[in-house]
């Protein structure tokens, strides 16, 4: 959540008023959530329908974004393909996910949607990337090279061993 003058937030009020609310892009992001529950509860989240339905609509999805998302997603896409062909692609909160047993494990957020400086590629508590007491969970993503395309890789390798 972000904290908006009321200015900011398009609300009638005196100017310095602070609203702790969700940003329109949370408020999207929530509403496209929901769609793709009840989507999912439709078709069944582990049928093969579901798998290809997922195939297609995160192409769609990757399809529609700015060039600099778009190439980051879709290199991501047949990496996490490569690299763990059991993980189903999905919808999650609007963006590309790759799911176990219909439970997200890593996902790519665009950094043109949420208006961030960076893509990031992230990963949910499922996945297994645990190393001590601290590791990361999310990776700021501007460009792939040999050496990010491997690192990736392992990670996901990692994450769904």
């Amino acid at each position: 959540m972000s904290t908006r003058t009321s200015t900011e937030s398009g609300s009638a009020g005196t100017s310095g008023e602070t609203y702790d609310g969700f940003t329109e892009e949370e408020r999207d992001a929530m509403k496209e959530r929901a769609k793709e529950l009840k989507a999912s509860a439709r078709r069944g989240a582990r049928t093969a329908k579901a798998r290809a339905d997922g195939e297609a609509e995160v192409r769609a999805k990757i399809a529609e974004m700015p060039d600099a998302d778009r190439v980051l997603a879709e290199r991501l896409h047949e990496i996490v393909a490569a690299s763990a062909p059991d993980l189903t692609p999905k919808l999650w909160y609007g963006m590309p996910a790759y799911a176990r047993d219909g439970k997200v494990v890593c996902f790519f957020q665009s950094a043109q949607k949420f208006k961030t400086r960076y893509a990031t590629l992230g990963f949910s508590d499922l996945a297994r990337l645990d190393d001590g007491a601290l590791w990361a969970t999310s990776y700021a993503l501007t460009e792939f090279g040999a050496a990010e395309e491997a690192r990736i890789a392992a990670l996901i390798e990692k994450a769904v061993a």
